[in-house]
């Protein structure tokens, strides 16, 4: 087993299952140096404040609003483990779940597609809210503002 790979599998035990990195990072391993990094920089230049801290590392939540990938959090980064050039354009997927769904289910909704910047969210019909996977980079906006909290679940890449 590489080093790396060990860092990772120490990092592993700090986080929640299914994390949601910052999207300029070069590998995961990388993160472990957060744990040694005193003033969090990168959270609080973060203008969406989606970026929180879990153990000390740097994770997204998209309760409250979405990362716009402006680049500030990894100007920000002393430690060098966030930088603008491991900008990533896609940090994962949303789907939407019919079933949970108010739009799917017979309510006037369109919040996710009225927020989404890039257009991923495509309504067939007036109801039926689906992403466009192709489309959709998981900057989270859509899960900020759904008014039913399970209907949209994201899988980060």
């Amino acid at each position: 087993m590489k080093g790396e790979e060990r860092r990772y599998l120490l990092l592993r035990g700090q986080l929640p299952p299914n994390p949601i990195f910052p999207p300029y990072f070069e590998k995961k391993s990388h993160f472990i140096l957060c744990l040694e990094c005193e003033g969090k920089e990168c959270a609080s230049a973060c203008e969406e404040k989606v970026i929180t801290l879990h153990n000390g590392i740097p994770l997204l939540n998209f309760s409250s609003s979405g990362c716009t990938f402006c680049d500030e959090c990894a100007k920000a980064c002393p430690s060098g483990v966030l930088k603008v050039e491991n900008r990533r354009e896609k940090i994962g997927e949303s789907i939407i779940l019919p079933q949970k769904c108010l739009a799917w289910n017979g309510v006037v909704c369109q919040a996710c597609g009225d927020v989404c910047p890039t257009g991923a969210i495509w309504f067939k019909g007036l109801f039926n809210p689906i992403v466009v996977e192709s489309k959709c980079k998981g900057c989270g906006f859509c899960i900020s503002v759904c008014p039913e909290p399970e209907a949209i679940r994201f899988f980060p890449l």
